[in-house]
């Protein structure tokens, strides 16, 4: 660890350099935003450092009574009248045009989790999560989907996305770690910056393009194993439960910086213009309320000029007093806060901070210049700021080119595992092709989490895109016979057999998981399977490597398809040879769960497949 350590700190010092360049692309409007701050009462301040919910604020009226800065729609929050692209483009309009009827017309950002493409919205085309991608390594790759991501966004009228996630999952149990792209800070540092730089492209301006949103600083991919307790949460009772998620992250400093603070080096270096600090602790203190964090370290020493936009309803968690809380949040550095529902609240007991000098106006004006200079980097400063989405955009959302894009994410995204006997590639003669599993054909299964639900959702059609199965018959055409059933039952008499197994969708919180084992139903599909006699091919869709156990034996050829999203296509081309498995993993794969936590420079390592691995056909043939 510390030549780890050492070689993040030299890489720091050769960027800090670079960072002042980017920086003062949001400094050089300081004069632009000192000007409306000095003609900006209390309630006109406190209202920009203000983001609520869509679902919370009815008839719009209080974007503009309150000044609200900022407007969201959280994971499968969709507008009253419906998901669509006319009402989410309907409704982003009106909010715009509620800010613009306040005294000094400041337009409002509009923020939205596209974690692996505009997830939320029907009919948008749906990425492979940040973990597959991270075992493509393309960083072009990514820099592509993050401009296609910001295209299908701004056809809905958003112009700012929470993404990209630059955690550093260090423990699979953890149920956030697909929306790490590697256990690797340098590869977390790389992959983040590509995508950075796609979804805002060269200039802020650009409408083509949105703000960015780099999170959660700092740690939450080191968190610990914690009791915790989300009576909010749907899926939760009132009792604590053993989790990883928000949890604490206990590791010296040096340890922080080189595993974890080290992908935001090259997401300020590529001009990042927001921050979401994250709910986790660093050693018993929330990041959400630390001064050291945010402003000594992030924008001080890192030279961080965009804001920092706290994590939904994450002030909560700092302080059982919510006065306190609020006072501790802001004081530490936090620049907009996320209150989805409570927003009202918030503004009364912030200005009453600040009356009572808790709070001191100094420190609400840096919070208000920051957010107005990332603004006016944006254009929205301009004298005419625009209210109506450029219809022309909404021709190419939810395209067939965008959708190829994402069909080569996913190809460049599977990682063989094993090949016995050139099991793989699958020849196109077959005369009967059997596919067993609930996954084969399932749109949100495939997805995962953050899919039009903030949890996903298995069954009926979530969203336009190719399943599995529907891949696979547009690959052989009429000339192959393909079967499917669940349990493996249907196998026999099959030329080959393809099994799919996996995880069904799920996010933060109800994603932590201590097993990591696969169902007994997909154990049992994969036995039932092999009785057949003929060669089976596993197809693993999940959001981290799981413990295999006899399955791995049992298969001929075993595949990580990770969550590819909605293009299903994408695996049959490696399946049938059209294209070569080129994916590497980006995480360790352990034997077994107690090797949890398992990286890539542990003392003791001893993994069922290192960092690093993945077959191909023609350089691993005899495999």
């Amino acid at each position: 660890m510390r030549t780890l350590v050492n070689l993040t700190l030299l890489l720091a010092n050769c960027l800090f350099t670079c960072l002042s360049v980017k920086a003062a692309e949001f400094t050089k409007y300081r004069d632009q935003a000192d000007k409306l701050i000095s003609q900006m009462t209390l309630a006109e301040k406190i209202g920009q450092m203000t983001q609520a919910e869509l679902s919370a604020l009815g008839d719009l009226s209080d974007v503009a009574d309150l000044y609200l800065g900022s407007v969201l729609s959280g994971g499968g929050s969709d507008p009253q009248d419906g998901n669509s692209l006319e009402s989410w483009t309907n409704a982003v309009e009106a909010c715009k045009q509620k800010a613009l009827d306040t005294r000094l017309r400041i337009p409002i950002l509009y923020g939205i989790d596209s974690v692996h493409g505009h997830g939320n919205v029907l009919g948008a085309v749906i990425f492979p999560h940040n973990i597959g991608l991270g075992c493509a390594r393309n960083a072009e790759l990514v820099e592509q989907i993050g401009q296609i991501t910001a295209l299908e966004v701004r056809a809905t009228g958003i112009n700012w996305s929470f993404s990209p996630c630059i955690t550093v999952p260090r423990d699979d149990r953890w149920g956030r770690t697909y929306e790490g792209y590697s256990e690797s800070s340098p590869l977390v540092a790389k992959l983040g910056k590509a995508s950075i730089e796609g979804l805002q492209g060269p200039d802020l301006r650009n409408p083509d393009h949105v703000l960015a949103c780099a999170k959660h600083f700092v740690g939450d991919g080191g968190t610990s194993l914690t009791m915790a307790k989300h009576e909010d949460w749907p899926g939760f009772g009132s009792e604590a439960k053993p989790m990883y998620d928000q949890g604490d992250t206990v590791v010296d400093e040096e340890v922080l910086r080189a595993v974890h603070v080290s992908p935001y080096l090259l997401a300020i270096q590529a001009g990042v213009g927001s921050i979401m600090p994250s709910y986790s602790s660093w050693n018993g203190v929330k990041c959400s309320a630390s001064k050291y964090l945010l402003t000594t370290m992030l924008k001080e020493e890192l030279g961080f000029q965009g804001f920092l936009i706290s994590d939904y309803d994450a002030i909560d968690q700092v302080d059982p007093d919510y006065k306190t809380a609020i006072k501790k949040c802001i004081n530490a550095g936090m620049d907009m806060v996320m209150v989805p529902n409570n927003y009202r609240q918030f503004i009364e007991l912030l200005t009453e901070l600040v009356e009572e000098g808790s709070v001191p106006m100094s420190r609400i004006d840096d919070s208000v210049r920051r957010i107005l200079q990332v603004k006016a980097a944006m254009g929205l400063l301009d004298a005419e700021p625009e209210i109506e989405v450029d219809k022309s955009l909404q021709e190419s959302y939810g395209s067939a080119g965008h959708r190829e894009v994402a069909r080569q994410a996913v190809r460049e995204s599977l990682v063989l595992l094993k090949n016995n006997n050139q099991t793989l590639p699958l020849s196109k003669k077959l005369k009967r092709l059997h596919l067993v599993g609930r996954g084969a054909d399932d749109i949100g299964i495939q997805c995962g989490g953050w899919t039009i639900e903030w949890q996903g959702q298995a069954g009926e059609v979530t969203t336009g895109g190719t399943t599995i199965l529907e891949g696979i018959r547009q690959a052989l055409g009429d000339s192959v016979e393909i079967t499917h059933d669940l349990d493996g039952a249907g196998s026999a008499g099959a030329d080959a057999v393809v099994v799919m197994v996996g995880e069904m969708p799920y996010a933060e919180g109800l994603g932590d998981d201590h097993d990591l084992e696969l169902s007994e139903s997909d154990r049992q599909a994969v036995l039932s399977a092999k009785k057949s006699g003929v060669p089976i091919v596993v197809v693993l869709l999940s959001g981290r490597p799981m413990i295999l156990d006899t399955t791995l034996e049992l298969a001929d050829a075993f595949v990580a398809a990770w969550l590819p999203g909605t293009e299903g296509a994408g695996i049959a081309d490696v399946l049938f040879g059209d294209f070569e498995p080129t994916g590497k993993l980006s995480f360790t794969w352990p034997r077994e769960v107690d090797q949890h936590p398992i990286n890539q420079g542990d003392q003791e390592y001893d993994p069922l497949f290192p960092f690093g691995y993945g077959l191909s056909y023609a350089k691993d043939a005899d495999r």
